[in-house]
């Protein structure tokens, strides 16, 4: 699942992320039957779940799902950085990272960027 830059914007990183959660249960078939998610809750969800906070370090299907979930946005960011030359984003995947913090002061920000994160 996955939510936009505006979405992350409009409902901050916590419930965009909820948000796209939602919507990869949403699309899998067949429905599962019980939810492990790392973390907390998932709210307007009405599948029985287990949040188990650490859980890619407790549950093998949770470590895994972790592993998709990075090698996606990994892949998504390589394509990104062939849009938006300069941010060095096949390179620090979108972290905070030094190299990332001068691209955005020499470029600001491109539209994939949050507009509400702050760089300090």
């Amino acid at each position: 699942g996955v939510a936009s830059v505006e979405e992350i914007d409009r409902l901050n990183i916590f419930h965009a992320s909820q948000l796209a959660i939602r919507r990869a249960i949403a699309d899998l078939r067949p429905q599962p039957d019980y939810l492990l998610v790392d973390g907390w809750r998932l709210r307007e969800v009405d599948l029985p779940q287990w949040p188990i906070v650490g859980g890619d370090a407790v549950s093998n299907s949770v470590a895994a799902a972790s592993i998709v979930a990075k090698v996606y946005r990994d892949a998504l960011m390589v394509e990104l950085d062939r849009a938006y030359p300069g941010y060095g984003f096949a390179q620090h995947k979108g972290y905070p990272t030094p190299d990332h913090r001068a691209a955005l002061a020499r470029l600001g920000p491109c539209p994939i960027h949050r507009r509400h994160f702050r760089l300090v």
